[in-house]
């Protein structure tokens, strides 16, 4: 199936595209993600999208830099739960181990590899969103990051030997030699960043060795779940498409990369149905949008993507045992 990543990818995406001034809604909207999602960091998408949405910001800006731009908003705590099992390892070393083990936590497109080799050590990362093409602004987004977390373990001040990007270089390469300190090379064999072994044991002032204990526990206990189910998956995707008219079984299996037998079959092998979790999803956003007076019915059918307000109003029965005017009479909550 195609890799997903969290929606914490795009943290403060909104922001710098109103100081490019671009409509960052409208961007999300064009690559079939919804805008008002983007608070929801943990939440799991196409990570395909993400990456054609970053190449259409840039193109839109006219801002080559454009992922290095979104990487300077980025914080440690935008890698999720995982976040608190790096702080508290005792070195660098330690920190990118657990980094690049359970990078499928927050990103399944993304791989890091570590060698070291003559008292260099280089960093490689490679991405694969599930298909062809060249997302040069989502491989210099995730090398911007990763530069951004050296720096904060080791020193503000530290800059790394080398960076390369396979891609060929923009007409400008001056905000990327200013970002990373360093003159970056570009159609070169591998995307990553190249230190001094030395640096790897730089020990890190936040750990607290009481605290790693709790933190190793922690991680433990998520690590077995930090790979998504399919039903998971399609949950989530259900609940992306539902909105636009366009969710069924064969659109969720081409966002999946597989067909719809093998979703089906995933699913069964779950103890699940797709028209079980289309359902399940239905019920839970119809008892939220019922139950307040912001969407109008014939709007609530539409988004729960049913063909007509009359078949909205019998599933909801069926379900509820009240018709949704009933049940909007009885339980509504008005607006704040």
């Amino acid at each position: 199936m195609k890799p997903l990543a969290r929606y914490a990818a795009l943290n403060n995406f909104v922001e710098l595209g109103h100081s490019l001034r671009l409509d960052p809604a409208q961007l999300v909207r064009d690559v079939g993600l919804d805008p008002a999602s983007l608070s929801l960091q943990d939440r799991w998408v196409p990570a395909e999208a993400i990456a054609d949405l970053l190449e259409r910001s840039a193109a839109a800006s006219g801002r080559e830099d454009f992922g290095l731009a979104l990487a300077r908003y980025r914080r440690l705590a935008n890698l999720g739960p995982l976040s608190l099992v790096i702080r508290e390892e005792p070195d660098v070393r330690s920190a990118l181990g657990v980094l690049i083990r359970h990078q499928h936590m927050y990103n399944e497109a993304l791989r890091t590899r570590l060698s070291e080799v003559g008292g260099i050590a280089t960093l490689r990362i490679t991405l694969d969103v599930g298909v062809s093409g060249e997302f040069r602004q989502s491989v210099e987004l995730a090398v911007a990051v990763l530069h951004q977390l050296l720096q904060g373990f080791i020193s503000p001040d530290w800059h790394p030997v080398g960076v390369t990007f396979t891609h060929l270089p923009p007409d400008d390469a001056r905000a990327h030699n200013q970002f990373f300190g360093t003159d970056v090379r570009f159609g070169q064999d591998s995307n990553g960043i190249s230190l001094y072994t030395k640096d790897l044991d730089t020990p890190n002032v936040l750990s607290d060795p009481e605290l790693r204990r709790y933190t190793q526990d922690f991680l433990d206990d998520t690590v077995g779940s930090a790979d998504p189910r399919t039903e998971y998956r399609v949950r989530e995707l259900i609940e992306l498409l539902l909105p636009t008219g366009r969710c069924s079984v064969d659109q969720v299996a081409r966002s999946l990369g597989v067909d719809r037998r093998t979703v089906h079959r995933r699913l069964a092998a779950e103890g699940e149905t797709f028209s079980s979790v289309l359902d399940s999803i239905r019920v839970e956003l119809a008892k939220h949008m019922v139950g307040n007076r912001r969407h109008a019915l014939i709007e609530i059918a539409e988004l729960l993507g049913f063909s007509s307000p009359g078949n909205f109003s019998r599933w909801f029965r069926q379900r509820f045992g009240q018709t949704p005017t009933q049940w909007r009479r009885e339980y509504a909550v008005e607006p704040a």
